[in-house]
């Protein structure tokens, strides 16, 4: 049996008020390690009255990638927390660590012991990487969800081509002289990187932009080996190849107008599981959760409320 050790600290607490209630959260450095292996540094958003460790939450949802948008729109009596996936925040960023998908889901899994999120079924969500990474974690740990929300996930095997794609051929046959699209290095790349991220024009001065780059620049090594270790053979498809195993009830959100990952993989998703709810976005790109926030939370609740409905009209059957 492992041995898990666990130090939390608090690193900000309170947000900018300025910026409204979305920041008014804390974040956390949360160290866990097993018997015999290096630490690995978490850092969670939490919010006042959802500590690491609620025995009282009514309902907990776990956001497996930065997704705080839709918080505002959620109820409070939620237990919620976002994990930041590598390379946002305080998480850790070496090169020793397993960026596959397999090795993420291993360290989500061992965040989600390490704090006894377990102790009931929660609800896990997953946008983009962290789709993926929440789709082989339903399938490999089904006995831990109770239900699932992937928002426009990659590692599916689509046949539509999306404008990013189409940047990766000439980027793959430049052998990777031309740079990435999705890891910008000056103002202008930044600025096209919003453009195909989000169908919705978001005007951002120049000055942000560079502030933006300028954070970004001294960790784009570190952005750049996660990527790769995405698109390798062993991960880029990887959700495709476990989705046949998720038995949770599922939940699938996609912009309409996705260049980033074409929203058809909707439909491989709803083939593959028939009893998936599908919920399409109109006027909305990649970033669904910045895009679409107030809808994004709607949706999400919608679905875990016709769960509930449903296991109660079941139960009640079987009585």
């Amino acid at each position: 049996m492992q041995t898990v050790e666990v130090i939390a600290s608090v690193t900000r607490t309170g947000g900018n008020q300025a910026l409204g209630p979305l920041y008014s959260c804390c974040t956390t450095s949360l160290l866990i390690r097993t018997h015999g292996s290096p630490w690995s540094r978490y850092s969670i958003f939490t919010w006042p009255g959802c500590e690491v460790k609620n025995e009282n939450a009514m309902y907990s949802i776990l956001f497996s990638s930065l997704c705080l948008h839709p918080k505002q729109y959620l109820p409070k009596h939620l237990h919620l927390l976002c994990v930041d996936m590598p390379g946002h925040e305080g998480t850790t960023r070496t090169s020793t660590d397993d960026y596959s998908v397999q090795g993420q889901v291993k360290r989500i899994r061992q965040f989600v012991e390490a704090i006894r999120l377990n102790r009931k079924p929660f609800h896990l969500v997953g946008t983009s990487m962290g789709g993926t990474v929440a789709g082989v974690y339903a399938a490999c740990h089904p006995s831990d969800l109770y239900s699932l929300t992937l928002i426009c996930p990659v590692g599916l095997k689509i046949q539509s081509e999306s404008k990013f794609d189409s940047r990766m051929h000439d980027v793959e046959h430049s052998q990777y002289t031309l740079n990435i699209p999705l890891i910008p290095s000056t103002p202008e790349e930044m600025e096209e990187m919003l453009k195909l991220c989000s169908h919705v024009r978001f005007r951002v001065p120049q000055q942000i932009l560079q502030g933006l780059v300028d954070v970004r620049i001294p960790h784009n090594d570190f952005y750049h080996e996660v990527f790769m270790e995405i698109m390798s053979e062993n991960s880029k498809y990887a959700l495709h190849e476990h989705m046949q195993q998720i038995t949770t009830p599922l939940q699938v959100i996609w912009g309409k107008q996705d260049q980033v990952v074409d929203v058809s993989g909707a439909a491989v998703l709803a083939e593959a599981l028939p009893h998936c709810r599908v919920d399409l976005l109109e006027n909305c790109g990649h970033s669904v959760v910045m895009e679409r926030p107030r809808q994004t939370a709607k949706l999400i609740l919608d679905f875990i409320i016709s769960q509930q409905s449903t296991e109660s009209a079941s139960t009640k059957k079987k009585s």
